[in-house]
């Protein structure tokens, strides 16, 4: 598939499961109450809860090296990694780290739809479509919005290309197993959603957070990048949208699907 063409995956993998913060922060927050219990030392749980330096510090402790897509890649799991801390007081002997092992290696940057990484070991957080699709709050800008395809809720492309994936291994755990109503969702159901539906949809998933109008956002995007025509009256209805990043990414996706808005600009 050539890059930016629609296509790939549309919610990233780790999404399609149960919110993975609060299960690996329970397992967590257990081992951590065990070690206060036999040692009384100090601990303390996060998981992407507090300004946690957790891939440097994932490195460090031996768990894996730092690919050139800026992510932590492990010689056991390859790039699939959930990471959590525990802080303690207790004094622990460390792993070593890791050597790096990705070599000449480039296949995570040749595969980024949107070309967000200006180096090896850099990513430019602007143009990657996990910020966009999930951190972003506004308009996505214009000259991106074909590159990203129907990628509707993260991306999964440096860490799926990775070669060290191959000693991966399917989970086990039920909970972050994918739920078939999210490995190929309908983009028209879900451009429908309204605020209520969206949290009854997305209860007990990571995706919940973005909120409605972020994901209807994104879902307008991949309706413009389809070219699909029966999704342009989708598009239309939601050109009126209260939500003016929804309303003008409404606009965009219809006037690209072949027929002009008949709403003005919102300014």
């Amino acid at each position: 598939m050539a890059r930016g063409a629609f296509g790939g995956r549309t919610i990233s993998a780790y999404a399609r499961g149960r919110d993975y913060h609060g299960l690996i922060k329970g397992r967590l927050k257990q081992l951590a109450g065990f070690v206060a219990s036999r040692t009384g030392a100090g601990v303390k749980v996060f998981v992407d809860t507090a300004p946690v330096m957790e891939k440097p510090l994932g490195e460090a402790a031996g768990v894996g090296w730092m690919g050139k897509h800026t992510n932590l890649v492990s010689r056991a799991h390859g790039s699939w990694l959930f990471l959590g801390e525990i802080y303690t007081t207790l004094e622990i002997p460390h792993d070593p780290p890791h050597e790096n092992r990705c070599g000449t290696c480039s296949r995570c940057l040749a595969a980024c739809p949107t070309d967000a990484f200006p180096a090896p070991y850099r990513l430019d957080a602007t143009r990657c479509v996990s910020y966009l699709t999930i951190e972003h709050k506004g308009p996505i800008p214009h000259e991106l919005r074909p590159l990203m395809g129907n990628r509707i809720y993260g991306c999964d492309d440096c860490l799926a290309v990775c070669p060290w994936n191959r000693f991966a291994v399917v989970t086990t755990h039920e909970a972050l197993r994918p739920r078939d109503d999210l490995t190929a969702p309908g983009l028209a159901e879900l451009a429908a959603l309204d605020d209520t539906g969206f949290r009854r949809r997305f209860a007990g998933s990571p995706i919940k957070r973005i909120g409605r109008d972020r994901f209807v956002r994104n879902v307008l995007n991949a309706i413009g990048n389809s070219g699909d025509p029966a999704l342009r009256p989708v598009a239309a209805r939601l050109t009126a949208d209260p939500d003016p990043v929804v309303a003008e990414a409404a606009r965009w996706a219809e006037a690209r699907l072949g027929e002009p808005s008949r709403h003005p600009p919102t300014r």
